[in-house]
Formats: structure tokens, C-alpha cells, sequence
């Protein structure tokens, strides 16, 4: 008996762990795409979800992440929450080390999550969290699949975070749209990322994402540059990209070209990242 298919409204699902993070040796902090998307959702409108796995042992931590977007999040209880330790040189490198795994999403993961939308983003922080079995369960639901590359190119193990390109190339097949950051694009490539690597891979819609220089569009054997909405610099950037993939997935759900909601998300990543900007002193008299 084959898999039965939804009824699908227009949207998008994001799935992914919610992850415990200690950043520069601070108290422990909410992290993970759940923990970013939501303002990326609220932002670009239409109907949208997130629903993240964790242990109950950690949902306080999550608490506020609730407060904020209600019903958009949903967090399904699992044996276990990802970790991880960020450590900022400066503003733009970090040394980054997994400190527990996450659950991985299966089909009674998938079933619990019960995903509606046309799309559905998938948000993994290790190559382990979404199984090529699972991508192929939401083709067959029939979900346009999006996917961060980071659960490419990021080891399923504990310690110092290691980068290979040793992923299941059966991952690719039912991938509709694929976003890299520079350095995983670098590292899926064996070298420089070009046409010519997007068309080895076979996803339809590839972005690159260049930081402060904007991103990299590959489809259909074309390549657009989509310049940053405006520069923001002198602030760490976790989140930044969890942010623009979400965001730059629903405006596709609503209709917008890729190079709309890519400027669409840029616009937002901008933003929120002026948000962190320190707030300079009142003058004192």
C-alpha cells in the first residue's frame, strides 16, 4: 500500500531538532532553526509552521521562543535535544563543537509532525537528522522538499564539529530547492562551486549564500547574483541563515521567483541582524 497523500494548502513546514547552545561560555540558550525561523515566518505572511524535536528536560529553555510566535511552533517531545559550544573569535569566525546529538526524523517523526503545507523545509544541524528514507516519505506525501546543506556536509558526532563531503548522494534526488552556505558549498564542490557542480548535483534551485555579498542563485543551468539587501557588520550572526532559507522557502510557497525571495529574505536577515547592534550610550552632559 503506498503512502497517502495529504491535502496540501500552500505553505510551508519547517522540521528540525531544537538544540541547546552555549555561546562564548554563557548560560545555555535556544537554538536550532526553530529558534530563528519563527520571525522569517511572521515576516514573509501566508501560511506557515515550525515543529521541532527535543527532550521535555529542555523545553524551559524554549519558553520564550513560545511566548513569542504561539501556534506557529509546536515542540514534539523526544529522548534527547542536540548541544552545541560556539566560541567567537570575532564577529565572523567561531569554533563550533557537538556536545549530544539530536533525535532523528523518521516516519512516526514525520507522521507526528503530520506536515500540511506544500513545502516543506527541512532544517537539519547533522548529516543524521533527516535519512534519505525521510525525504523520500515527503516526496511521496507530496511536499516540495527544502533543505539546508549543512546536513550535508556536518558529521553525526560528538566533539570538535567535523565537515566532510561523505553524504548519501540518494539525499539529492528528492530535494527541491538546496541552500550552502560559502564554506559548505566549497566542501560539497571538492572546490570552487560553479554551474557546472549545480548541474552534477541535480537539484533544481540552488542557493549559495555569500554573507555580506548577498547569494548565488543556480537554476536550470543559469546562475544569478542577488546582492545583500544592505551591509550589517560588527555583529555575530547565528541564526542568519535559518533565518533567510525560511524566509526565502515561504515567499516560494507564495509564488515569488527565486530571486524575489531572495531579496525577500535578505531584506529580513538585514533587519534582524541591525537589531544586534549595541546601543550606544546617551552623550552625558
Amino acid at each position: 500500500m503506498g503512502t497517502v497523500r495529504p491535502q496540501l494548502v500552500d505553505g510551508v513546514t519547517v522540521l528540525g531538532n531544537l538544540a541547546v547552545d552555549q555561546i562564548d561560555g554563557a548560560p545555555p540558550s535556544p537554538g536550532g532553526c526553530a529558534s530563528f525561523a519563527g520571525v522569517a515566518l511572521e515576516y514573509a505572511g501566508g501560511v506557515g509552521q515550525i515543529v521541532a524535536m527535543g527532550a521535555p528536560a529542555d523545553h524551559h529553555l524554549f519558553t520564550g521562543v513560545l511566548d513569542r510566535f504561539g501556534s506557529l511552533v509546536r515542540i514534539v517531545d523526544s529522548d534527547r535535544t542536540a548541544g552545541f559550544r560556539l566560541d567567537y573569535v570575532d564577529v565572523d569566525h567561531r569554533a563550533m563543537s557537538v556536545t549530544a546529538l539530536g533525535p532523528i526524523w523518521g516516519t512516526d517523526e514525520i507522521d507526528t509532525a503530520n506536515p500540511e503545507t506544500t513545502w516543506v523545509h527541512l532544517a537539519p544541524l547533522l548529516r543524521a537528522d533527516f535519512p534519505e528514507e525521510t525525504l523520500a516519505l515527503l516526496a511521496e506525501r507530496g511536499h516540495k522538499v527544502a533543505y539546508d546543506g549543512q546536513g550535508l556536509v556536518r558529521a553525526d558526532r560528538v566533539g570538535p564539529l567535523a565537515v566532510d563531503r561523505d553524504y548519501p548522494h540518494g539525499l539529492l534526488r528528492d530535494i527541491s530547492v538546496l541552500k550552502l552556505a560559502e564554506d559548505e558549498a566549497l566542501i560539497v564542490a571538492d572546490g570552487e562551486f560553479d554551474a557546472s557542480t549545480a548541474e552534477r548535483l541535480g537539484v533544481p534551485e540552488i542557493l549559495v549564500t555569500l554573507g555580506s555579498e548577498g547569494c548565488d542563485i543556480y537554476t536550470e543551468g543559469d546562475v544569478v547574483r542577488v546582492p545583500a539587501a544592505w551591509r550589517v557588520t560588527g555583529v555575530q550572526a547565528t541564526g542568519a541563515g535559518d533565518m533567510f532559507t525560511a524566509c526565502y522557502v515561504a515567499n516560494r510557497a507564495a509564488g515569488a521567483s527565486p530571486v524575489a525571495a531572495a531579496r525577500r529574505a535578505s531584506e529580513l536577515v538585514a533587519r534582524e541582524l541591525e537589531k544586534r547592534l549595541p546601543v550606544p550610550s546617551p552623550d552625558r552632559v
